[in-house]
This record gives structure tokens, C-alpha cells and sequence, in this order.
């Protein structure tokens, strides 16, 4: 007799699962049950579900595959929501199993009782109970397809006892992703082409669409003389071997990637999502090129909308174009951003002996010294502020993390799923203390599963990033103090290779020690708090934020604040 559970397994593995991240619990019984009968797929014990789905997003995110993780009932797999948030947001196949209570039980209040369909409908692009054998293997099949096709996470919620029972049909559906090509139309591509033709002043913000359309989009930006301006989730695909890129623009970015964008008169949009309004540019008409149709227009009006891949629409669009012969409008951009460039390495210094380090300098060394494949995963704050400003991609290097969802703790979990997917490849967590501290028990996890993670803990004790979105409205510093341990100890107490790292003068060697190491490795080190994340664009009411803040700081007796605050950033002011 085969069971459902079984049967589940089976076609999993014939189509490409190697493992499945979660924490197991007696509503799951029958799926890790049929995991440890079939002896090819591999369960990945994790400490907490939420780093389970976080897991199987990086492992969806590297592989491009479908990502699976699950949750026994009630509180087990509601502690997937979280990562599961985070994986349909950045748009990667996922496929999460969230056990249920015995199906007789359904509507009674049972122990651990909850509704998860209603629960995961939020952030998924599919969510179906399974109430009778006689449903499968076709709901699985419709929840791996969707979440394939969709580039999200769909959710099979099955009770235990349905889990368990004989399987009714057992056939095996290997189910591939269709590879479309979707161009607009002869007459939008014309119409864009005269909107193109006529600017002065064209630039091209390049999000995470442009993965695979490097080449064609570098060719549109030659053609039309304009800059490229990526936002974080274009870094890794657009930003090398491109003379001109201009750097990031939005709160973590660029002043010269800004001045690129409000300089325009025309902005071509290509596969970015880009969020803040307050960053496009406010007289230049817009064209936006993206295959999900309901993402155009969402940021800013645009004067002309298409649908289609980018890649693709590139190369049908490129023979419509003129080639500029004015290029002030590029030389420009490129001039300042290279005088951007140069401000921002000189902040990455080091300091005085017993002084803590600058987050840039450790993000500069750390750059370095990573191998040309690494994968960076940064924490949200400001870890991801120095990854995106001060790592260097070349098209076989991957950055990513909670960039859409804006998750605290998401590095480690997703270097385990990242690791998990590629262990012969250097993964890097880039920690803040806040984000690791959270999630810390995952440190237990790499050393059981014998995955090499290389962490890189900032260690500012402090919700860093908070403090300056205080600081910018105006407030006083409240309740972002950590009382941190010695991260460092911790790993080593633990099974991890820890160093703590307290002078400039200590980084390299520690760096070289920790990505050399033939295992999981946490360099702890101890970075100054009052570092200031500028953005490129400093509002008036973001100034007269900040002077509040001072006014308050002094007011309230802690004027010493000041003082260090000055003393951490006074080479930013020249």
C-alpha cells in the first residue's frame, strides 16, 4: 500500500526536490515518514520554521527550482509565514506543507486548531486543503505548477489523517517551467521607440527583470547615450563590465544615481518594481517595460506601458532606435558618479587601535577578500546599505536577501538555504546583530547540517537602521539598545569557528581565517554606532528632522551622543 504521503514524496523527487527544510511535529508524521522510507530526498532540520521557508526561498533564489519547506499544525506552520512572505514578494517558485489537524476535527476548536487557507492566503499565489485522498497527486500538481509559473509560494494544507491514508491514484507528473517570449506589440514598440528617439535626456532604471538581458540592455543604454541607474535588485545583473552604469538610486543609494534619474527628461523602466515615488524623476515622461501588465503604472504615471520580457523587448526595440550623437547627458551622469564613487571609498578607512570600525571598511575588505563566485546575503538596516554601495558584482557573484519584504533576520536562515543548494560555493551572511540575534538558534543548525556559511556579524549594539530613521524624523534614541554577547564566543561554545574583531588592524587576517575555513565560520565584529547611512538626496524635512533630533539629544541629557556622532562622520562632510 502506498500512502498519499508516500506518493507525495515520490513526485517530488521526480521532479527535482533534494530536500525539504522544516521542524517535524506529529501532524507531519506521514511525511517524514515517506522522507525517511524513500532515502533520496533529505529532510533539513531547522530550530524554527521561519528560518525553514526563508531556506527554501535562497534555495529557490539560487537554483531557480521550486524551494519546499513545511509546518506541522497550528503554530508550527504559522511560523512559516513569515519567510513565506518574503519568498512570494521576491517572486521565487516555493512550495510550503502545512499539516493540519485530523480532518474529523475541522471546526471543533481542536487543539492547535487554525485556518490555513485563510492564514496563508496573503502571501501566496495558491492555497488548497486537501480533504480527501481522492484529490491528490492533482492538487500537487496544481500547486507546483502555480508556484513555477507564478514565481510564488503556494501552500498544500493537508490534515494528518488524509496524509497517512492509502494513495487513490499514484501517478507521477513531471511538471517543467515554459520558457515564453513575450514582446509587445509592432505599434507599442514603435510608439516607444519615437518617445526614445525624441529625448535628449534618456535614462534607464534596470531592476531584477534584467536578469539574462544584460547584454541587450547595456546595447539600449549605447545606443541612446543614457545612463543606467539600478535599483538593489538589478545590482548583481547590470552593474558589471558596464561603462554605463551610475550607480543605485532610492534610500540606500547613489546621489549620482538620483541626479541621473531627476536629471532626465525621459526614464525607460526595464523589470524593476522600484518602490519610492519620491525618487523618480518629476518632469521626464516614463516608459515602463515588465511582463506582469498589473506592475505598470503602480510607481509613477507612465506615458506608455509594455508588456513583455526584457531581454526580449530589448532586441525588438533596438534596430527602431537612432543612435544619439549628443551624450552630454551621459558624460555628465558618468562624471558624477565617478566623483561619487571616489567620496564613497574614502569613507571605507580604517580607524585608531582600540576604536570601533567603520562598516564601510569592513564591507570594502570583505569584498575583497570573497571569492569571484561568492554569494552575499545581507541583513535588512544597514547591512544591506554597505552591501550595495560597497560590493563589487562581475556576473558570477549573486547579492540577495529580504529586499522586497524588508524582513529583519533573514541572512543566516537563507545562507543555509543558499549553502544547502550550492555547498561547494562560498556563502556569505552579512549580519547585523539585531537580524542574528533573532534567529540564533539557526547557528545550531549549520553546525548539524555541516554547512559552511561564512557569517560576517556587524556589531553596532543597536537597531542601527532605526536609529537613523529616528534621527531623520527627529527623534530621540529610544529603545534600540542590545545587550549583546560575544558572538564570537557564542559560535565557538556552539561548534562554529568564531573570531571577534575589535581594531582595523585585526580585519584581514580574521577575514582570510574565516572564508579559508573548512566549515561554518563568524567573524564578530564591532562597528561604530553613530556611522551615518546618508541617502542620496537629503529632503529639507529630513535636515530639519536631523536638527530636531540634535536639539531633543541635547535637551534630554545626552548631548555626549553628539559629540560621538561627530566624531564617527566628520570625514563625510569633506
Amino acid at each position: 500500500m502506498t500512502t498519499v504521503s508516500e506518493h507525495m514524496i515520490a513526485t517530488l523527487r521526480a521532479n527535482g526536490v533534494q530536500r525539504i527544510h522544516g521542524v517535524p511535529g506529529d501532524s507531519l508524521n506521514g511525511i517524514t515518514d515517506a522522507l525517511r522510507k524513500d532515502g533520496t530526498i533529505s529532510w533539513s532540520n531547522v530550530r524554527h520554521e521561519e528560518a525553514a521557508a526563508f531556506a527554501a526561498g535562497a534555495e529557490a533564489t539560487m537554483t531557480g527550482n521550486l524551494g519546499v519547506c513545511a509546518g506541522s499544525c497550528g503554530p508550527g506552520n504559522l511560523h512559516l509565514i513569515n519567510g513565506l512572505y518574503e519568498a512570494n514578494r521576491s517572486r521565487v517558485p516555493v512550495l510550503a506543507i502545512a499539516a493540519h489537524i485530523p480532518s474529523a476535527e475541522i471546526g471543533s476548536n481542536y487543539f492547535q486548531e487554525t485556518h490555513p487557507q485563510d492564514l496563508f492566503s496573503e502571501c501566496s499565489v495558491f492555497t488548497e486543503m486537501v480533504s480527501t485522498p481522492d484529490q491528490m497527486p492533482r492538487l500537487l500538481e496544481i500547486a507546483m505548477r502555480t508556484a513555477i509559473e507564478k514565481r510564488g509560494v503556494a501552500v498544500l494544507v493537508i490534515p494528518g489523517d488524509v496524509a497517512l491514508a492509502p494513495a487513490t491514484n499514484e501517478r507521477i507528473t513531471h511538471i517543467r517551467r515554459s520558457h515564453p517570449v513575450v514582446v509587445p506589440s509592432r505599434e507599442e514598440l514603435e510608439e516607444a521607440a519615437g518617445i526614445l528617439n525624441a529625448g535628449s535626456k534618456v535614462t534607464i532604471l534596470a531592476g531584477a527583470g534584467v536578469a539574462g538581458a544584460h547584454d541587450a540592455v547595456v546595447g539600449l543604454a549605447d545606443t541612446l547615450g543614457a545612463p543606467i541607474v539600478h535599483a538593489l535588485g538589478g545590482k548583481e545583473h547590470i552593474e558589471y563590465d558596464n561603462e554605463f552604469d551610475v550607480g543605485m538610486t532610492g534610500l540606500l543609494g547613489f546621489a549620482s544615481g538620483y541626479r541621473a534619474m531627476e536629471d532626465a527628461d525621459t526614464l525607460l523602466m526595464l523589470g524593476t518594481d522600484f518602490p519610492y515615488q519620491q525618487f523618480f524623476p518629476s518632469k521626464a515622461r516614463i516608459i515602463q517595460v515588465d511582463l506582469r501588465g498589473e506592475q505598470l503604472g503602480r510607481r509613477a504615471p507612465v506615458d506608455l506601458g509594455l508588456v513583455g520580457t526584457v531581454a526580449d523587448t530589448a532586441e525588438a526595440l533596438q534596430p527602431m532606435l537612432k543612435r544619439k550623437s549628443r551624450r552630454s547627458h551621459l558624460k555628465d551622469a558618468q562624471k558624477h558618479y565617478r566623483k561619487t564613487r571616489e567620496k564613497l571609498d574614502d569613507l571605507a578607512t580604517k580607524t585608531r587601535k582600540g576604536k570601533p570600525l567603520h562598516p564601510q571598511f569592513v564591507a570594502r575588505s570583505l569584498d575583497r577578500h570573497a571569492s569571484d563566485d561568492a554569494v552575499f546575503i545581507p541583513d535588512v538596516g544597514s547591512p544591506v546599505m554597505w552591501a550595495s554601495r560597497y560590493l563589487t558584482m562581475n556576473g558570477r557573484r549573486r547579492l540577495f536577501g529580504s529586499f522586497a519584504h524588508g524582513s529583519m533576520a533573514n541572512a543566516l536562515p537563507q545562507a543555509i538555504g543558499a549553502q544547502s543548494a550550492a555547498p561547494g560555493r562560498q556563502i556569505v551572511a552579512m549580519c547585523g546583530d539585531g537580524g542574528l540575534s533573532m534567529l540564533m538558534g539557526e547557528l545550531l543548525t549549520v553546525v548539524q547540517s555541516k554547512l559552511p556559511v561564512k557569517m560576517v556579524v556587524f556589531n553596532n549594539s543597536s537597531l542601527n537602521f532605526v536609529e537613523l530613521e529616528m534621527k531623520a524624523a527627529g527623534f530621540v534614541n529610544y529603545a534600540t539598545d542590545l545587550e549583546n554577547p560575544n558572538f564570537a564566543e557564542v559560535a565557538n561554545a556552539v561548534g562554529v569557528l568564531g573570531i571577534r574583531v575589535e581594531s582595523s588592524a585585526d580585519l584581514d587576517a580574521a577575514l582570510k581565517k574565516a572564508l579559508a575555513h573548512d566549515g561554518p565560520a563568524l567573524v564578530d565584529i564591532v562597528t561604530a554606532r553613530q556611522e551615518l547611512t546618508m541617502p542620496p538626496n537629503v529632503t529639507a524635512e529630513q535636515a530639519k528632522g536631523f536638527a530636531l533630533y540634535a536639539v531633543r539629544t541635547v535637551m534630554s541629557g545626552r548631548g555626549d551622543e553628539l559629540l560621538d556622532l561627530a566624531a564617527t562622520n566628520w570625514r563625510q562632510l569633506f
